[in-house]
């Protein structure tokens, strides 16, 4: 993945990293140097695809031009699609993660490993009214007496790159590890709208509680 290209919410990033991934011939295509400036769901998104464009050429599974199609990144809302799960609030991603079977999901720090999927949520409120991050979890860190989470996203001001993060500051995590990739294969038997996450776009919270019982949230993976 590259590094900086700056960090931005605009329908211009939008707008780029629809075109850093293209269907070509039956083949998926992903260039993250395209996709500047960069927000944290899209850059986590994009080393998704390209771990499960790797496993294909490994010849792991294979993906149909259909699956391949309803992987690529449109403009989808909340809930709408591949995409518009795992760019929603709340658990959008580990939503993704347990319909599909893609792998665990679990909150336990004590048992993550580098390359887990991470939300993290700087509040407790989960949904419309949450500040979150989503991020590629690579361990932790001590400086001076303060604990670090060390991860890899988009991050603010400088775009694609590693940050740390004081746990002290962090109210929630929610890790979805790709254990299962060639799940990925049940996309297509999968309603395109998840109204779950749908409704936490602007119409309300979701308690912890929810989201453990919708997200299938283990204790240990």
């Amino acid at each position: 993945m590259p590094t900086g290209g700056g960090y931005a919410t605009t329908a211009t990033a939008m707008r780029n990293f629809s075109s850093a991934v293209s269907l070509e011939h039956g083949s998926l295509l992903v260039h993250p140097s395209v996709a500047t400036p960069s927000f944290c769901s899209e850059a986590t998104y994009l080393v998704f695809l390209k771990t499960i464009l790797s496993l294909q050429e490994q010849k792991k599974f294979f993906l149909s031009p259909s699956l391949l199609a309803a992987l690529m990144p449109h403009n989808e809302s909340d809930g709408q699609g591949f995409w518009g799960c795992w760019n929603a609030n709340g658990p959008g991603v580990a939503r993704l993660f347990y319909v599909l079977d893609l792998g665990p999901n679990f909150m336990n720090l004590e048992v993550a490993e580098p390359g887990d999927f991470l939300k993290i949520f700087w509040t407790d409120s989960i949904g419309a009214r949450e500040h979150g991050h989503l991020v590629i979890y690579l361990g932790k860190e001590k400086k001076g007496n303060v604990m670090y989470l060390r991860c890899w996203s988009s991050n603010q001001p400088d775009g694609y790159g590693v940050r740390s993060y004081p746990i002290s500051k962090i109210h929630h995590l929610i890790f979805s590890r790709l254990s299962r990739p060639e799940s990925i294969e049940k996309l297509i038997l999968r309603p395109q709208k998840d109204a779950y996450l749908g409704s936490l776009l602007s119409e309300r919270s979701t308690s912890l509680d929810e989201v453990k019982q919708r997200c299938g949230i283990l204790s240990k993976p």
